[in-house]
């Protein structure tokens, strides 16, 4: 059941991700009009609205709210010249949704997604420090999934030390220091 309904979001989060995409292009090179996100998620309101479309409201919102802004992202990252015009995603391709603090409970180390009955069933890497403000599940080409958990954490400031150290990055040694000490690098040959 778990699959079924995170196949059905990754459906929805791609689909979502594809219209924006090609809505956005096609206002631009159309009417040489920019759409922004608030535009976008307006117009995906609407399409949600549409019968033929019902489908996308058997998933929670917030997973296609994250791929609108992805894709803001991905606009933004175009026209400041730091990234390719963003590209449609592929249902071959790595899979993910991404849920904010809105969208899923945690409880005891335990994880339910918005719209989910269940606790999802993970097999935690590590001790999880606090209480995640985002969740990202992905599925990659293999079929296995992943969940990635952003959390807040304070790790307290360090003392002052009136020492200091330059690090250099490089191939022979990973990681050499202005005092001597080299890392080595156990692939370089």
């Amino acid at each position: 059941e778990q699959e079924r309904q995170l196949a059905h979001t990754f459906g929805c989060v791609r689909f979502v991700y594809n219209w924006a995409l090609r809505f956005r292009s096609d206002a631009w090179y159309n009417e040489q009009k920019r759409i922004g996100y608030h535009e976008s998620s307006s117009a995906l309101t609407a399409l949600k609205k549409n019968p033929e479309y019902f489908w996308l409201n058997e998933i929670s919102c917030v997973p296609t709210q994250q791929a609108l802004r992805h894709l803001q992202t991905g606009f933004k990252n175009f026209w400041d010249g730091r990234a390719k015009y963003p590209t449609f995603k592929k249902k071959h391709s790595v899979q993910s949704a991404e849920y904010t603090r809105s969208a899923f409970k945690w409880v005891n180390g335990q994880l339910t997604l918005a719209k989910h009955k269940e606790p999802l069933n993970i097999r935690w890497s590590r001790v999880i420090p606090d209480k995640p403000t985002t969740v990202t599940v992905s599925k990659d080409c293999a079929g296995r999934y992943f969940v990635s958990l952003l959390c807040d954490a304070d790790v307290g400031k360090l003392p002052v030390s009136g020492n200091s150290v330059g690090v250099d990055l490089g191939i022979r040694d990973v990681v050499a220091t202005s005092t001597g000490w080299k890392s080595g690098n156990p692939g370089h040959t």
